[in-house]
């Protein structure tokens, strides 16, 4: 369904009553495209602290962005696709100061839907409390930043000790890819992951299995992955077996119809795919809303089955038999109802937040002992035909309640996914990444 307050608020008309009104002033978003993959405009690298991250300069040079001039500094609107800060060597109270010298001038110049990305060093127990408290402010500052910058403009914080380690990260973050994802804080560690031989086409070569992946998120996911060179496996229920091989048809790869929740479902995924996969995308979901109340055990059981359950037994199943390749990738999908809650969906709730639970343990032990990544994206409000039932006021409310003040696109949450699925990511693990707008709901 389109956002028509949107599409009125980039009117003359529109821009003035809500300006006089004090009301919410999305901006239209940049996304990618083949026509337009890199923002518009100049990367502007600055620093703050004593330190910096060593060999950071040549990895931001491949993001395509060119390098702003530092000495520069325009005040007007603008100048900028992205500025990057780099924060790591900030390390006690005065040097927070260094932030806001670097950051203030320039805030005006960065263009709309440009991007700030502020880097820190990773928090770690026992260091230096000083250290930590100047660290963990930067969390803070970014994301009281991504409140106020507004014009399509996003803030996060990425924390790293190492640029190469990092530089699928940076593409993303610095990159249309990442529209709908502000506010959020990435860790990313040390952990080498060899360059893809052609960055346009990182998953060439490789197979990508999305449960859920007739339509919607799923669907999208598929197309992302596909686009990136994977070759897919669409998996949904029998019930939508034809849908299934539409999406698969399409992209050149292959439907699987299969209920998820089957005790032996991982069995017969391993047994269909004997060559293996690289990338396993946990899609599938439902929902049963009701007040605790008014719910029965079978709307509790079914979505919890569906949602939690399922993905740990195909997971352990796919693991164990070694299905899932070294180097692969695991992405789930969790939600921001499982990290906030919402009214009406304990059992979903429940389920997105076993999610994450299950990401931040499984994940250093699924690299250790199978070269394996996990990570979950959780979605904010996205528009798909289940968000378009929803009635008007709360749907209103869904898509303004973000700094970016309008509902995300199944796209935003394939586009975050396929960055997890990079061969490059393998850095990144155990994290939860919100694709919300930066939420006001929760942390």
């Amino acid at each position: 369904m389109a956002d028509r307050y949107l599409s009125f608020t980039a009117t003359a008309p529109g821009r003035f009553l809500t300006r006089r009104l004090g009301l919410p002033q999305p901006a239209a978003l940049r996304r990618w495209s083949p026509e337009q993959p890199c923002l518009p405009g100049d990367l502007l690298h600055l620093t703050a602290g004593e330190t910096a991250v060593r060999d950071l300069a040549p990895v931001l040079a491949r993001t395509g962005l060119p390098p702003a001039d530092p000495a520069a500094r325009p005040a007007d609107a603008g100048g900028n696709a992205a500025v990057v800060l780099d924060a790591t060597g900030v390390h006690d109270v005065d040097s927070l100061a260094e932030v806001h010298a670097a950051l203030h001038p320039v805030v005006r110049s960065v263009a709309a839907s440009g991007r700030i990305v502020v880097l820190g060093s990773p928090l770690e127990a026992g260091a230096d409390h000083h250290r930590a408290a100047a660290q963990q402010a930067l969390e803070g500052f970014a994301r009281s930043l991504g409140k106020e910058i507004g014009r399509g403009r996003t803030v996060n914080l990425l924390r790293l000790t190492d640029a190469a380690a990092a530089e699928s990260t940076l593409r993303f973050l610095l990159s249309p890819r990442s529209a709908y994802v502000s506010g959020q804080v990435i860790t990313v560690t040390a952990e080498a992951s060899g360059a893809p031989a052609d960055w346009s086409l990182p998953l060439a070569g490789r197979t990508a299995l999305v449960t859920g992946g007739a339509r919607g998120i799923g669907e999208a996911v598929a197309r992302t992955l596909a686009r990136d060179g994977a070759r897919v496996v669409v998996l949904d229920v029998p019930q939508a077996e034809d849908d299934a091989r539409r999406v698969a048809g399409r992209l050149g790869g292959s439907a699987l119809a299969l209920d998820i929740t089957a005790a032996d479902a991982g069995e017969r995924i391993a047994a269909e795919l004997p060559d293996g996969i690289d990338v396993l995308i946990h899609n599938a979901g439902i929902t049963r809303d009701r007040r605790l109340v008014n719910m029965s055990a079978e709307r509790w059981s079914s979505v919890l089955d569906v949602n939690l359950a399922s993905v740990l037994r195909t997971t352990d199943a796919l693991l164990a038999k070694g299905t899932l390749r070294r180097g692969g990738r695991i992405v789930a999908t969790a939600s921001i109802a499982g990290l906030a809650g919402n009214a009406g969906q304990t059992n979903y709730g429940a389920s997105k937040a076993g999610i994450a639970g299950l990401v931040r343990s499984l994940a250093p032990r699924a690299l250790a002992e199978h070269g394996v990544t996990v990570n979950a994206v959780a979605p904010g409000f996205i528009e798909t035909k289940m968000t378009a039932a929803v009635p008007l006021f709360i749907r209103e409310a869904g898509r303004r309640m973000n700094s970016l003040a309008q509902g995300g696109l199944p796209v935003d949450v394939a586009e975050t996914t396929a960055w997890l699925a990079h061969p490059a990511s393998g850095a990144v693990n155990g994290q939860v990444v919100r694709v919300c707008g930066q939420s006001l709901l929760g942390a």
